[in-house]
């Protein structure tokens, strides 16, 4: 599924908060990465991220 810049960025923003405030981190993080932002980053460009975007259809 390709996701519009709007549905990546809310995805990214909303794991990088997760990481941020204290959840694990879905893949292995590579050893120069301490940014959650980054981390987010990495994780949805792996497809780790166990979010669902549900759309309407359009009338």
């Amino acid at each position: 599924m390709e996701y519009t810049k709007f549905e990546k960025a809310t995805i990214i923003g909303a794991r990088a908060l997760q990481l941020a405030y204290g959840a694990p981190p879905l893949i292995k993080v590579p050893g120069n990465v301490v940014e959650p932002l980054e981390l987010a980053k990495l994780e949805f460009e792996e497809g780790a991220i166990p979010i669902i975007v549900i759309r309407k259809e359009a009338q």
